[in-house]
């Protein structure tokens, strides 16, 4: 079995090497990943330059772009097989509701499954690595899963987050839906040294909601949160009624 695991914290993330130290122990694993931070991302692709892979003295690749770019020259030019399964992450902070319409380790996931190939995103909730690094055989044990799923869903991805509380305090694994959060004054308005107007995108004051069995109601309970999430963003439901707008020819 070929793994690929990439991140958006960049090729020097603790969460990074972590994932990749337990992935080795269920498959061979090939890490490219960027050459520094890339959280926001999104699915953003480097369209106006060229992209120089770098390989290191451990045998990982970093890319000078986006964790989207990482993902399409490893399947596409940079490992000698085609990977099994990619595992994107663990990414330091949260990507819950909204989240992974920004996040650069839910996009990198969503970039393997838009290959052909099963995306798994893993993030850790909390600040401190010493307290991620507990959860080595809590990892182990869900890839070790995953990666036996009998016909894993095509344009699939799973989602998951890790609480932010030492792994032996876990209560167990709930697979959820997504929340919903809102962030108020998250825009901050500064001036440069020449006195010019700039804004600070970040921080601000973040408000959830969403109903039983949401993501962040898991974690924030002391469950690991699985989400399964979908390529297909179609909204089915509203088809008749977009249709009786009478918008078509």
């Amino acid at each position: 079995m070929n793994i690929l695991v990439t991140n958006d914290d960049g090729i020097l993330a603790p969460g990074l090497a972590l994932l990749a130290d337990v992935c080795r122990e269920v498959a061979t694993v090939t890490v490219v990943a960027p050459d520094r931070e890339q959280s926001g991302t999104s699915h953003s692709l480097t369209l106006h330059r060229p992209l120089r892979p770098a390989r290191r003295p451990d045998g990982a690749w970093q890319i000078d772009g986006t964790p989207t770019d990482c993902v399409m020259l490893a399947i596409q030019a940079l490992m000698p097989e085609r990977p099994d399964f990619v595992f994107s992450g663990v990414n330091h902070g949260p990507n819950m509701g909204e989240d992974v319409l920004y996040s650069g380790t839910v996009a990198a996931a969503m970039e393997a499954v838009t290959l052909g190939v099963p995306g798994i995103g893993i993030s850790f909730v909390g600040n401190h690595p010493e307290t991620m690094d507990t959860y080595r055989d809590r990892l182990l044990q869900l890839v070790r899963r995953i990666t036996a799923v009998p016909d894993f869903p095509e344009q699939t991805l799973l989602n998951i987050n890790l609480p932010p509380v030492p792994s032996a305090q876990v209560l167990g694994v709930q697979v959820t839906k997504l929340g919903s959060r809102y962030f108020s004054e998250s825009l901050t308005r500064m001036k440069d040294p020449w006195g010019r107007e700039i804004f600070w995108i970040g921080g601000g004051t973040i408000t959830w909601t969403g109903g039983e069995n949401a993501d962040h109601l898991a974690v924030a309970a002391g469950y690991i949160s699985l989400t399964p999430l979908h390529m297909d963003l179609t909204n089915y439901r509203l088809i008749e009624t977009v249709r009786g707008w009478a918008l078509e020819d």
